[in-house]
């Protein structure tokens, strides 16, 4: 059984959300998210809560129930608060800077290297080593992250490159004499 799917999903203050057959419509002051649930599992709206069921006890409806609930979670707290990650750039010369809409990295590469924003996330520089990715939708914030953070990883030695704020880098010991 499902711990997380048991639990009602209530609206939290100012969000409007509908259930119109398999989809959940969340509104908020930040903008519109939906989210259409696996046939899988019955999704209701009850007295302002949403309540996600398995249609049946099978293992595959049984395993996409928590995840459901999980995503409608997602979802309205991103049409409320949004979504942040915050990175940051380890490493002499490594530096990044907003151009227009784009985000131009110096990694230490013989070019610099420009992502393209995508349409509905904000990148914000506030340091040159230092990159904030933010928006509304859970998954699309952490992809662009992880694009970002994956043009040049943190690596093991020196720990130059670029890392998650809050990550940890296991560092190994370097050539011995």
């Amino acid at each position: 059984m499902s711990r997380i799917g048991k639990k009602p999903v209530s609206l939290p203050q100012g969000v409007t959300a509908s259930v119109n057959g398999q989809t959940v419509t969340a509104k908020g002051p930040k903008g519109e998210l939906n989210f259409v649930v696996n046939d899988e599992v019955l999704v209701k709206m009850v007295n302002n809560e949403i309540s996600v069921e398995p249609r049946d006890q099978t293992k595959t409806a049984r395993s996409k129930w928590g995840m459901s609930r999980t995503q409608i979670v997602n979802i309205l707290q991103g049409v409320k608060d949004g979504f942040e990650k915050k990175l940051e750039i380890t490493g002499v010369g490594y530096r990044a800077a907003l151009q227009g809409k784009n985000l131009q990295l110096a990694l230490g590469f013989s070019h610099d290297v420009v992502y393209q924003t995508p349409q509905g996330i904000t990148i914000t520089v506030p340091k040159p080593t230092e990159i904030t990715v933010s928006g509304i939708d859970k998954q699309q914030v952490g992809q662009v992250a992880a694009e970002i953070r994956e043009y040049r990883g943190p690596e093991p030695y020196k720990g130059k490159g670029v890392r998650y704020a809050n990550e940890r880098i296991v560092r190994k010991e370097g050539k011995k004499k």
